[in-house]
């Protein structure tokens, strides 16, 4: 069996592959291991933002049913292993290697060899069913129609969380275009769930399901009533009656429990036992990485992985309701990312912002990603770790909150650094 590092070492080969958008090689991978996407009930989430949030929160809640539950979703934060769960938790190094050992010489027979990504998605069907899974929560990495994980059949319900402007360059610059992509997850006779508030998205989503002839349901958020919403969590109340708590933060959650509550009533009309309990220890418990993550409250810091406009404003918003004086900005995000418009939609609560190049050969450098912050004080940093410590250190010297935003890519190395510090 080879051993975690070598796996590694091959799945760096694989990334030389680049990113092919298809579903070709994902689909000849898993039929040489057996078609394992087709032997686990599949929930399968699509969205522009929301997909962490969401498939955390019901997948906490399925396991709280008494469901076996396994769950894909990227990028990983630290390991490659935190992208695979199993009942919420990372899935370990040893079964990881285990399970790629049989994968990797199946994927070296193939005259078209697959990419990283698809190397990952076909890895997590047959982890799934290796592991006995009941249900498998899967999250589109990109897009949804040519996205590796769109390779389900038939599955158990379809989720489209919302549908923004994103991923441009691969998705088209139209809300009708990525809706149209992201539509591609709605299968033959299986319900599907729109979670946004888009009138365009939602009419080429009717018209897909219209084609497929799919069950669709769109939530309504006017069900869900907001009592408490602060830095330790959110308090609110479902159709007038049924009282949850969530332990995540951000002004963007109750927007997603919404949008899980319908898709549990979803579920319960497909036959699954899921009792009210569960529903409330699920959201309860549910923690995720990166999502407004609070990592300390004196000084508040906090990690919050929006990157496109529309996560922007959510995050902008967060920040207006919880705080009372301006923030400390870190931030590094994507070359294709819509940068230029960040200082405009954060630029009021901002008393110093430290830009910085996370570890993605995508990445915007530092210096062009200051020179859009106009008339903003701050500094660029070429060096990522001397970045996030000044950054930190500013917010401490000056007891100010720390929002350190963007891409994912820089999570593993912002929570590295802030582990030296000894905050309460």
């Amino acid at each position: 069996m080879a051993d975690y590092n070598e796996v590694l070492e091959y799945l760096k080969k694989a990334s030389l592959r680049g990113s092919k958008l298809g579903l070709e090689r994902t689909a000849e991978l898993c039929e040489r291991i057996g078609n394992p996407q087709e032997k686990t009930k599949i929930i399968h989430v699509a969205g522009t933002n929301g997909k962490g949030s969401f498939c955390a929160m019901l997948s906490a809640i399925l396991r709280e049913s008494g469901y076996k539950v396994g769950g894909f979703s990227s990028p990983a934060l630290t390991e490659v292993t935190d992208s695979f769960r199993i009942d919420c938790k990372e899935i370990s190094k040893e079964d990881f290697a285990e399970i790629m050992t049989d994968i990797i010489p199946l994927c070296e027979d193939m005259d078209d060899k697959p990419t990283e990504f698809e190397v990952l998605t076909a890895f997590a069907y047959k982890m799934f069913s290796h592991k006995n899974c009941d249900i498998a929560v899967v999250e589109c990495g990109m897009g949804g129609d040519t996205d590796s994980t769109n390779i389900i059949n038939s599955p158990l319900l379809s989720v489209i969380t919302n549908i923004a402007v994103d991923h441009t360059a691969f998705l088209g610059d139209t809300i009708q275009e990525i809706a149209s992509h992201k539509a591609g997850i709605i299968k033959h006779n299986r319900p599907v769930l729109y979670g946004g508030n888009n009138a365009d998205a939602l009419a080429i989503i009717i018209k897909t399901a219209e084609k497929t002839n799919s069950p669709l349901y769109v939530t309504e958020h006017s069900r869900l009533n907001v009592v408490k919403s602060d830095i330790s969590g959110i308090k609110a109340v479902f159709d007038g009656t049924k009282k949850y708590s969530c332990s995540l933060v951000g002004e963007y959650q109750p927007y997603n429990i919404a949008n899980v509550l319908t898709a549990v009533e979803i579920l319960r009309n497909e036959g699954l036992n899921i009792p009210k309990s569960a529903v409330e220890k699920g959201l309860t418990h549910t923690k995720i990485h990166g999502r407004f993550e609070v990592f300390s409250l004196n000084p508040p810091i906090i990690f919050d992985g929006s990157h496109n406009p529309d996560g922007i404003k959510q995050t902008a918003d967060s920040i207006k309701k919880y705080f009372d004086t301006k923030v400390a900005l870190l931030i590094g995000v994507m070359a294709d990312k819509d940068y230029e418009l960040y200082s405009k939609m954060l630029g009021k609560y901002i008393d110093r912002v430290y830009t910085v190049k996370p570890d993605n050969p995508r990445a915007l450098d530092s210096t062009t990603l200051l020179l859009s912050f106009h008339g903003i004080l701050g500094a660029a940093y070429d060096d990522l770790d001397k970045g996030i410590n000044r950054a930190i250190d500013y917010a401490m010297e000056n007891n100010i909150p720390l929002i350190a935003l963007g891409s994912l890519y820089m999570y593993k190395d912002f929570v590295k650094i802030l582990n030296q510090y000894n905050l309460p």
